[in-house]
């Protein structure tokens, strides 16, 4: 009689190689996918952050650069984590949108219950290193969750107030910079701030507006509030404005006094030909989608703010601008 060959952990090896293999992919494939929810992309928008450090003279102080750049990455993880909750909460609408409906989790690719464990976990680790830097630094970063959170379930609906909101977010973002250097905040950097925020998201609003047209109302309902028309009033408005508040705090004694130089005003045509950029490609190339794509895709866009950092630290750091 001819004995059948036993069953051997040798022979069952491949089939458990196989199966281990497929478990690595998984694991790779969610983590990336996780990853490209946190849109790494937009953290240029974080860049906010420095503004106290900048303009507050610490620059240079290696302490203080230390922990603005920590400030950085608290808020590069804590926009992640409010990005994959307004995911979340938008996956049905992102559906119907012509490029949101690739995301991973509109597309069905990430487990939302995934999603929501891995931001949770995150949300938890970023504060608690918030709390390390200042306790006001954590306040305002809890602060900046809490909004952004309350946008993504109720506050988008509300006509100007989800514009108001998202503004709100940047203005967060530079006060708590400031707070983490222990910088007193200006009024004049809460100004600014506020108004160029406004100037991107309402050239963000019109371009959905108008790339999604007869669709945009199904795609996020609070369009259907806003027409182009209204958009550009709004925009008109918002530009003058923060041309001036920014022309104002170049050229005011109070600046001169507080920056030691009288200088300051030499960056402002860089002010003057960003905004105008930023406008042509709304109007003219119909982009301003996202702010932080065109900053890194629009060469002369991206000339200008590198010049006028760069102006701005020549200004402030060096006997030039003295």
């Amino acid at each position: 009689m001819i004995a059948r060959p036993s069953s051997s952990p040798a022979a069952n090896q491949p089939h458990a190689v196989n199966t281990t293999l497929e478990s690595d992919a998984a694991r790779t494939s969610t983590i990336r996918l996780l990853l490209i929810s946190l849109r790494p992309e937009q953290w240029t928008k974080n860049l906010f952050v420095f503004a106290g450090v900048l303009f507050g003279g610490h620059l240079l102080d290696v302490s203080a650069m230390l922990r603005a750049v920590a400030a950085f990455a608290v808020f590069c993880a804590l926009s992640g984590v409010v990005y994959i909750f307004n995911d979340l909460a938008d996956r049905a609408a992102d559906r119907q949108h012509p490029l949101k409906r690739l995301r991973p989790i509109a597309s069905g690719r990430l487990s939302p219950s995934t999603a929501a464990i891995a931001a949770t976990i995150l949300g938890v680790v970023s504060l608690a290193a918030a709390v390390l830097l200042s306790p006001m630094f954590a306040v305002l970063s809890a602060t900046y969750v809490t909004l952004l959170i309350l946008y993504s379930i109720v506050l988008k609906h509300l006509v100007i107030i989800d514009a108001l909101t998202i503004a709100a977010g940047f203005v967060l973002r530079a006060a708590a910079g400031a707070v983490a250097v222990f910088v007193p905040i200006s009024h004049w950097l809460l100004v600014c701030t506020t108004l160029l925020a406004l100037f991107l998201v309402l050239s963000k609003r019109r371009h959905e507006l108008t790339l999604l047209v007869d669709g945009a109302m199904t795609h996020r309902p609070i369009l259907e509030e806003y027409s182009p028309y209204l958009l550009d009033q709004m925009i008109a408005v918002v530009t003058a404005s923060t041309l001036v508040a920014y022309s104002v705090y170049s050229t005011s004694t109070e600046t001169a006094e507080r920056l030691n130089t009288t200088r300051l005003s030499l960056t402002i045509p860089f002010v003057l030909y960003g905004i105008f950029r930023y406008l042509y490609l709304v109007h003219q190339k119909r982009a301003g989608g996202s702010p932080a794509d065109l900053l890194l895709t629009d060469r002369p866009l991206l000339a200008c703010v590198g010049l006028w950092a760069l102006s701005v630290a020549l200004i402030l750091y060096s006997p030039l601008g003295r």
